[in-house]
């Protein structure tokens, strides 16, 4: 097989370049037949080891030479592909000038045939290439028309080649036939065709120039047609072709004489009249049936034949005429030329398909509408016999029935095609049913001969008659799938389309047509034509569909669906006037139902004729001896049935006209009987005979001894007695087992789908299957005999023995559905065992790659490679799932993780070579699945010419990852060679190049998804390294690399983020605008989030190793706005040119509101990190955001990449409960460290939880019920954890004592307690910073004022603790009140009990504010910015305001209360401390009062001057002084109005 197919490179390269074709045009042609991986199948089942070695090696050598042929003649094409038009032309050029040679020859009496050339293979020859000659120049049209350059330049170089093969056969029945004049006139004709396909070529040359051009489009179709007459003309020429016209033309002359308006009256008696008419009835149809045998003979014998039923039609026809005028009525005789009428089309037909059947004796069903046209002659007669003729009643059903009988028999002869659509099981079904029928109809017919009741006696005659016909044709059916079914039968080839469906439904449909066109029918026939109409419009819509998902030739895609469209179309137009004239059978609706067909058959016929291109066609099954031996019992059967039934009907016959005779009853019976065991042997033959049964026990038998062969293997193994293999080496034993396994690996899905609805083909794989188990045990004994551990070895034959068994279960599954798509319960059986077998598949070829690898045996890993390229080449691809953004995904996704393996790769041929197993058989598994979403992604990408480039650029990176898997093996075997490292590092970039060169075809497929691809890839790579920065910041190792703070950092990032939501936005917009543009956002996208990422983990460093949960709060926050933007980048690639309301845009709107809602959340995060009040806070909220968006993802249908045990998922539960009693810890401290440290914890565990929980729910052994309860309780979970955080949220934003219930956020006594804790919390803070001033260093003075800061800070220090003590006292006091009950906790209206709680809130800010201006006035005087009468006044203030706040807190206390002393023990402790500032403050104005020195100028004038400057600034200062005095008046009076009435009082 592998010689021919590279024979037949060779001869197309060598002839295409003798025809003038280039020769990438040839290799072209055979590269669409070369299937490298199909020769390796034959390897397991050679018994001889070196053969099966040089086979194996030679298959292999052939492969990788194909593939590299493949990609050169697709890169020589892509070159010269514009040339082959031009070279198509020349072609047919040098054809037409050949011809004219020849011509000149003949004329010369020289021309004489070639070696091997007769006239009858000429003829054949001939008319089979005329087919192929129209069906390209169809082709050629077609794609003309779409203005396709490349397919057009295709067509044209396919027509170019039929032309050569018409020529040489015109020239080959010309230099064979005797008549000159018959040789002249096929060699005009055939120069004809070719000059009329030159200018054809050209024409479609100029339709390209400017395609849609009307005109040019017009010349086109005009010069088709002359081509066409020119084609037909040159079939006409051959011997036999024009007797066969002659006759078809007296048959249309001799049929004139029907269409007189009236007939003269017979001049016969109607009884002559009558014999005469049956006599002619019984010619025509014996003349039938000859046409039908000369067929299959010589042409000579076609001529005699037709001339013969010409001169019978003739004669039948003047009888038929005669007939007409013995009619009595118009009507009769109007009934009777109609029936006249269908005899004469029937007849045509019959000599229409006989010619068409001599002229392509292998053309698709053929046969078969030669049969149905002959039958249609015999129907046609018995319909005008049963009309014209008056026997005795019974004797014209009995004739009708052995005419009948007569034309079915030719079934029986050689059933080498399909008879009808029944599968097997449908004719077993339609045997009984007709058995049934028959039997009923035979007893009626000796019951109603003896009553002598005749019309029921004819009714039965008929009834049996049609039933006789069903069981000949399921019979023949029956015994053609016997026959396809053997073994030693070649099976056929399931085609693009079906062209016998496609010829079934023309004739069908033209049939119907004419029924609906013919004056005499019913209503009742135009309603059933009708609806066979639609029936078989129906069907061949849908086949063009399923033709147009299926093939990958864009101009035949576009074709069939155009033509589906016009069927459908004008079957519309056509249904609308058959509604017309069911409701008014006029003769004006009449013709325009006629006017209706004619654009419904042509488009049919167009249809029929394109599919029937060789491209598309199906390979006949072609049946074996050994299957014509298993079909002759069936025939035998069938035949005898149909000779006792005639002689039956006969018998039957005599015994209508005269039932008293006796011995007439004995034979009649004696029929009966035989008929009656006929059918009996006729049911038990075909059951018997079932496809694939015979085979499947055959196979069980031969798979249980080599089970029992494993068995006794397994047992030597475990004793330690089993035999070493001496005659092979280890490595071919483990090259041979993993053949075997590949191929057995191959037939299941085949098996499975036979077993399903394909008896047919059951016994074909099933053989196969069988006969690759003997060298299974023989390579797997042999390998584990070689194998020193003796687990290994107990490994390899324990998976050989389940995969035997596995493949036991399987034809057990198998023979019980025996094909039968109607044994659904069979169907389950038969899946699960294919998954088994897949799977025990799957585990030995897991074990064998992984002991290659170990050792550098890379073949089955080459193999592997190979095999994926070469379905790149398949011609019809899967039906894609999904869109060209999917699969390119997909495809970037496997071509990167190639280029990752290929750079470690590089890597350990340095440090590790022996690891470089296990990463080729990575690199294999990957391009596997590249392979296959790289043919997806080609065949949904638009235009073609991007599909082809990736198609290429993917073989390109096939070739690479061969030679690199290649040099590891070899470096594996020998690591300390320096040379093979350095070839494995070339292999190895080369094979990154080429993986670059795929991503660049990807990306010319659609720009801004794959921008969108590669932004997506950059922004998860920032995931992950914001996750190795949460790890350090933990670890608290995060820390700044200079003395820089966070406010350093936080207008940087607020800018950025700023960047990058003008950048979503530019995202979100550039899913509904041109590819550029979305490429362009993505790019800016993934630049800006990089960007924002760097200076967010800038500002955590700088926060300092002594927060780490801030830091990690923070970075938290980036992940979050991280992970958005990967959602959104995915949401934007997938809704890339959808329509708006596509579903896919939804997703976007709902990725795009998550990404705002991160980014905000990231920007007050950004501000809390400064406000230590609200970092705890802000850290929650961030938290339950994000938890929330897990939960979203959680409860999304996206199944996840991969599955994790139900143990992961139980050991991340822990997590929760210890996230949960940190939770409940720090609702209960309200601690911000703790809050904060919740908030992270909660984050990690609720996600790592949810990811565990869904992987571990996908897992294979989980079933539906448990994934959705697991699913259920993680959402459950989840939800409560929320609720969990909620309530800590609310609690950390008011916190109350254990003892206080949950109070109304509105009540004035809560915002009370509220101010009093965050005013107590400013104290805190101020004091904090108290804590931290040092007196700033100035030159030494004297001794008795070195304390004095020392002396104010201290003073300050204890100011700011003495309040924090008198608002937390203020805030129990409160409480006190409330538990009291002289202060309600709820109160029923705001305004009831406002008062206190407003004094009190009033004097808790003053006494916050009051202490926050004392500690700046101190650590300004310190600093010496400030005066100490600044100090002094800061003082006042804060005694002043205390004292206010005792004033609210006495008004409705009770005094002898615990929480009352301490409360003024508090404002005690305030009072003093600030009256020791104040006396510290002004000791040192004092002191420094006195110690200024005056310094007294001497001089008069002088001293004068001195004078008057002092006193000027005296009475300055009295007048400041004075001013000062009216502000603060007037403060202190706008402020008394807001006073509560409390202070009003006090003040008073």
């Amino acid at each position: 097989m592998s010689s021919w197919h590279v024979l037949e490179v060779f001869a197309a390269s060598r002839g295409s370049w003798l025809g003038g074709i280039p020769v990438c045009a040839g290799v072209m042609r055979a590269n669409c037949t070369l299937s490298p991986s199909s020769n390796l199948s034959a390897v397991p089942t050679v018994s001889d080891q070196a053969a099966a070695m040089q086979l194996s090696q030679c298959a292999k050598n052939l492969a990788t030479s194909l593939a590299e042929l493949r990609t050169a003649s697709q890169k020589a094409h892509e070159a010269c592909g514009p040339m082959e038009i031009d070279s198509a032309l020349n072609t047919v050029q040098t054809l037409k000038n050949e011809l004219q040679d020849a011509k000149m020859a003949a004329v010369e009496s020289q021309l004489k045939p070639l070696p091997g050339e007769t006239l009858e293979k000429c003829a054949q020859d001939l008319g089979s290439t005329s087919k192929a000659v129209g069906s390209s120049m169809a082709q050629l049209l077609t794609c003309a028309a779409q203005g396709n350059e490349h397919y057009t330049g295709v067509a044209a170089r396919e027509t170019a080649q039929a032309l050569k093969t018409l020529a040489q056969a015109a020239r080959g029945v010309a230099a064979s036939t005797t008549d000159p004049a018959a040789a002249h006139a096929m060699l005009d004709s055939a120069r004809d065709v070719m000059e009329g396909s030159a200018m054809l070529i050209q024409e479609a040359k100029q339709a390209l120039i400017a395609p849609g051009d009307a005109e040019s489009q017009q010349r086109l179709a005009q010069v088709a047609k002359a081509v066409s007459h020119s084609l037909n003309n040159c079939v006409n020429c051959l011997p036999g072709q024009k007797d066969v016209d002659v006759a078809l033309k007296s048959i249309g002359e001799s049929s004139k004489k029907l269409l007189v308006d009236s007939l003269p009256p017979s001049t016969k008696p109607f009884q002559e009249a009558q014999s005469e008419l049956n006599q002619a009835a019984a010619d025509l149809n014996q003349s039938a049936g000859e046409v039908v045998h000369a067929t299959r003979g010589q042409s000579g014998e076609l001529a005699a034949a037709s001339g013969k039923f010409s001169d019978d039609f003739d004669e039948f026809l003047d009888a038929g005429i005669e007939m007409a005028g013995q009619a009595q009525t118009k009507e009769d005789q109007i009934q009777v030329i109609g029936n006249l009428k269908n005899i004469s089309m029937a007849s045509s037909k019959l000599l229409l398909a006989a010619k068409s059947l001599s002229v392509d004796p292998g053309a698709p069903n053929a046969k078969n509408l030669l049969a149905a046209a002959a039958r249609a002659v015999t129907e046609s007669i018995n319909q005008l016999i049963t009309l014209c003729t008056q026997q005795a009643p019974g004797q014209k059903e009995c004739d009708n029935a052995l005419r009948e009988l007569e034309t079915v028999k030719g079934m029986l002869d050689n059933p080498n095609e399909p008879v009808s659509d029944l599968s097997y099981f449908d004719c077993i079904e339609s045997v009984m049913e007709n058995s049934k029928v028959l039997g009923e109809s035979m007893a009626g017919i000796s019951q109603n001969a003896k009553t002598g009741d005749l019309p029921a006696f004819g009714e039965c005659v008929g009834i049996a008659s049609k039933a006789l016909c069903g069981l000949t044709e399921a019979a023949a059916q029956a015994a053609y799938l016997v026959g396809i079914s053997d073994p030693n039968s070649q099976a056929g080839h399931q085609g693009l389309v079906d062209p016998i469906q496609f010829a079934r439904a023309n004739q069908a449909i033209q049939m119907a047509c004419q029924n609906l066109v013919d004056p005499g029918s019913s209503p009742s026939q135009v309603l059933s034509a009708a609806t066979i109409v639609a029936k078989h419009t129906s069907a061949l819509c849908n086949a063009c569909r399923i033709a147009s998902s299926k093939t990958a030739n864009p101009v035949a895609k576009r074709h069939f669906v155009q033509s589906a469209k016009e069927v459908a179309n004008s079957t519309a137009n056509l249904v609308k006037t058959i509604k017309a004239l069911d409701g008014d059978f006029s003769e004006d609706n009449r013709s325009k139902c006629r006017m209706a067909t004619a654009p419904l058959i042509e488009a049919v016929e167009n249809l029929t004729a394109f599919a029937s291109n060789p491209e598309f066609v199906s390979i006949p099954a072609q049946i074996s001896s050994e299957g014509s031996q298993a079909q002759e019992p069936i025939l035998v059967s069938a035949k005898t049935m149909l000779e006792s039934s005639s002689y039956l009907i006969r018998t039957a016959r005599s015994l209508a006209i005269n039932p008293k005779d006796p011995p007439t009853w004995s034979v009649l019976a004696g029929h009966s009987h035989t008929v009656s065991d006929s059918i009996k042997s006729l049911i038990t033959s075909i059951r018997d005979k079932a496809p694939g049964q015979r085979e499947c026990d055959y196979s069980i038998d031969g798979i249980n001894r080599c089970i029992r062969d494993i068995e006794q293997a397994s047992l030597a193994a475990v004793s330690q007695s089993l035999a070493t293999r001496d005659d092979i080496s280890v490595e071919a034993l483990q090259e041979q087992l993993t053949s075997v396994v590949q191929e057995i690996g191959h037939l299941i899905d085949p098996i499975a789908t036979a077993a399903r609805g394909e008896a047919a083909q059951l016994g074909h794989k099933v053989t196969q299957l069988a006969s690759y188990f003997e060298p299974l045990i023989l390579a797997a004994v042999g390998v584990a005999s070689k194998i020193l551990d003796h687990q290994q070895q107990m490994t390899v034959l324990d998976q050989t023995k389940t995969l035997a068994e596995s493949a036991l279960q399987m034809l057990y599954a198998a023979k019980e559905g025996g094909g039968n798509p109607k044994a659904q319960h069979t169907h389950d059986a038969i899946t699960e065992a294919a998954q088994l077998m897949k799977e025990a598949v799957d585990d030995i070829m897991v074990t064998l790659n992984e002991a290659a690898s170990e050792v550098g045996l890379v073949g089955g890993m080459v193999d592997a490679i190979a095999e994926a390229m070469s379905k790149l080449d398949e011609g019809t691809p899967p039906e894609p799932k999904g869109t060209f953004v999917d699969y390119q995904t997909t495809v970037v996704k496997y071509s990167k993780a190639i280029a990752v393996t290929a750079q470690e790769m590089m890597t350990k041929s340095v440090t590790n070579p022996e690891e470089l197993g296990g990463l080729a058989s990575q690199m294999t598994s990957d391009y596997g699945h590249l392979a296959f979403q790289g043919q997806m992604a080609a065949a949904t990408a638009e235009p073609e010419e991007i599909g082809f480039q990736i198609r290429t650029r993917v073989q390109d990176l096939g070739h690479g990852c061969i030679f690199l898997v290649q040099k590891a093996g070899a470096l594996q075997v020998c690591p300390t060679d320096s040379y093979t490292k350095r070839e494995l590092i070339e292999c190895a970039r080369a094979v990154t190049e080429k993986v670059s060169l795929v991503l660049s075809a990807l990306q010319a497929g659609n720009k801004g998804t794959q921008a969108c691809i590669t932004a997506a890839t950059a922004v998860s790579g920032i995931i992950a390294d914001l996750d190795t920065t949460i790890m350090f910041a933990t670890a608290g190792t995060l820390n700044a690399e200079n003395s820089e703070t966070f406010a350093d950092h936080r207008e940087n990032i607020l800018k950025t983020a700023k960047a990058l939501v003008e950048d979503t936005k530019l995202l979100v917009s550039g899913a509904a605008s041109t590819p550029d543009k979305l490429a362009q956002a993505a790019q800016s996208s993934a630049a800006t989030i990089t960007q924002l990422a760097e200076v967010v983990k800038l500002g955590a460093a700088s926060l300092g190793s002594d927060d780490p949960e801030t830091q990690v709060v923070l970075i938290n926050a980036i992940k979050d706005v991280a992970k958005a933007l990967s959602d959104l980048i995915s949401a934007t690639k997938g809704a890339a040119s959808k329509p708006a309301d596509d579903p896919s845009m939804y997703q976007l709107k709902g990725a795009a509101k998550v990404m705002v809602t991160n980014v905000t959340s990231l920007l007050k995060t950004v501000k809390a990190v400064e406000d230590e009040a609200t970092r705890g806070t802000r850290a929650l909220e961030a938290t339950i955001e994000c938890i929330k968006q897990e939960l979203t993802l959680f409860q999304s249908k996206d199944v996840p990449e991969k599955t994790s045990s139900p143990e992961e998922s139980i050991r991340m539960t822990k997590g929760i409960t210890m996230a949960t009693t940190k939770a409940v810890a720090a609702g209960n401290s309200c601690r911000q460290e703790d809050v904060i440290a919740t908030a992270n914890l909660s984050r990690k565990a609720v996600s790592d939880m949810l990811t565990a929980c869904k992987q571990a729910s996908f897992h294979p052994d989980v079933s539906d019920e448990v994934r959705t309860r697991a699913l259920r309780f993680g959402t459950e979970c989840t939800l409560g954890y929320l609720d969990l955080l909620e309530h800590v949220l609310v609690v950390r934003k008011r916190p109350l004592s254990e003892s206080c219930p949950w109070v109304d956020p509105e009540d004035p006594t809560v915002i009370a307690e509220t101010e009093l804790l965050g005013a107590a919390a400013s104290i805190e803070a101020a004091a904090k910073k108290l804590e931290q001033l040092k007196p700033r260093a100035k030159p030494k003075q004297a001794d008795e004022t070195l304390d004095f800061e020392e002396q104010i800070l201290e003073a300050a220090k204890s100011i700011a603790a003495a309040t924090s003590a008198l608002v937390k006292s203020a805030s129990a006091a409160q409480r006190e009140l409330v538990a009291q009950g002289k202060v309600g906790s709820i109160p029923a209206n705001a305004a009831d009990d406002g008062q206190w709680s407003q004094g009190l809130i009033s004097a808790a800010r003053m006494v916050a504010a009051a202490t926050s201006s004392l500690c700046e006035a101190a650590n300004a005087s310190v600093q010496g910015h400030a005066s100490e009468e600044k100090l002094i006044s800061s003082a006042k203030q804060v005694a002043a305001s205390t004292a206010q706040l005792l004033v609210a807190c006495k008004v409705k206390a009770d005094q002898d209360s615990e929480a009352m002393r301490r409360l003024q023990a508090a404002g005690n402790a305030v009072k003093r401390a600030s009256d020791n500032l104040v006396r510290a403050a002004q000791k040192a104005a004092f002191g420094k009062a006195d110690d200024d020195d005056v310094v007294v100028k001497t001089k008069f004038v002088g001293g004068i001057a001195q004078i008057i400057a002092a006193q000027e600034e005296m009475l300055k200062k009295e007048r400041e002084l004075e001013e000062a005095r009216k502000k603060l008046a007037q403060i202190r009076q706008q402020q008394y109005k807001f006073l509560p009435t409390e202070l009003r009082e006090d003040e008073g």
